[in-house]
């Protein structure tokens, strides 16, 4: 893991293509204390798999070809945080599959036409959201979730999170913890700082609020073409994308959905499939 964490500590210098400043701040939760979860169905259970025969017509409606089914997930997973070690800091998972790992990221864009294709073409996806976005409207995630995409902390207000204390750190993360867990019933696992910006007082505090690993990213999905981190502008085993929940405004016209053909596009033309990322942490 040590290999995939090198040169990532950024700390007030913001990654290109990361998340829009200037959201609004919601009220700070009332205790950083994170509460157990309420029953809910294991995304184990209900998680969706990419490109099953029943998927073609699906993907065709939607001006796609189907994606090919991600391989069997590795019995261990091979990314994990040890006791006694600090919480894990990656962009990508370590595995010679030809597969990919989508994420979403704070949660401004709520467009019931981008739930009906999830429905429909059951890509695997990973949720990243902050309350001072959601809050309005928490039940817009709700089938999303249920259709086995888990939703995990993108902290409260969305601070720029190596500028502020330690003290404030833990409860814009643990904060978010227990907000997650109230509204979704379960406690997220995985945290995605603002910009992907983290200093080492962030790490600690997300190992205090239970969070097993801090998730960033390789590329990132604008409205028609990917940005890559990388000089050969090329998909890679086991990459994280970053997407965002946005709309027409932030898309120069374009819907979320649109975005999100072209980014299966960009995928499949690689010849890479999407595959679960909470099957590999």
């Amino acid at each position: 893991m040590d290999k995939k964490i090198a040169g990532l500590a950024l700390t007030g210098v913001l990654l290109i293509s990361g998340c829009s400043a200037g959201f609004q701040a919601a009220e700070p939760a009332a205790s950083s204390s994170v509460r157990a979860p309420t029953a809910s169905p294991r995304a184990e259970d209900t998680a969706p798999v990419a490109g099953t025969a029943h998927d073609a017509a699906a993907f065709r409606a939607w001006g796609l070809k189907p994606l090919a089914g991600p391989p069997a997930p590795p019995k261990v997973k091979p990314v994990k945080r040890r006791a006694g070690e600090p919480v894990p800091v990656i962009s990508d998972i370590p595995t010679k599959d030809k597969i990919v790992f989508i994420t979403f990221d704070d949660g401004a864009e709520k467009d019931p036409r981008f739930v009906k294709m999830m429905r429909e073409l059951k890509v695997p996806f990973t949720m990243f959201l902050t309350d001072s976005v959601i809050s309005a409207d928490y039940d817009y995630f709700k089938p999303l979730q249920q259709l086995g995409n888990t939703i995990q902390n993108h902290t409260l207000t969305h601070p720029n999170l190596p500028t502020e204390s330690a003290a404030a750190q833990r409860e814009e993360i643990c904060g978010q913890q227990t907000r997650l867990g109230k509204e979704y019933g379960t406690v997220p696992r995985l945290l995605r700082p603002p910009y992907g910006n983290w200093n080492e007082s962030t790490r600690s505090a997300a190992g205090q609020c239970g969070v097993e690993a801090i998730v960033l990213w390789r590329e990132s999905m604008q409205i028609t073409n990917m940005r890559y981190q990388r000089a050969d502008k090329k998909l890679h085993p086991g990459d994280i994308i970053l997407a965002h929940f946005r709309g027409p405004g932030e898309l120069k016209g374009h819907s979320m959905t649109e975005m999100t053909a072209n980014m299966l596009r960009h995928i499949q033309e690689q010849g890479f499939t999407v595959a679960r990322l909470e099957d590999y942490i």
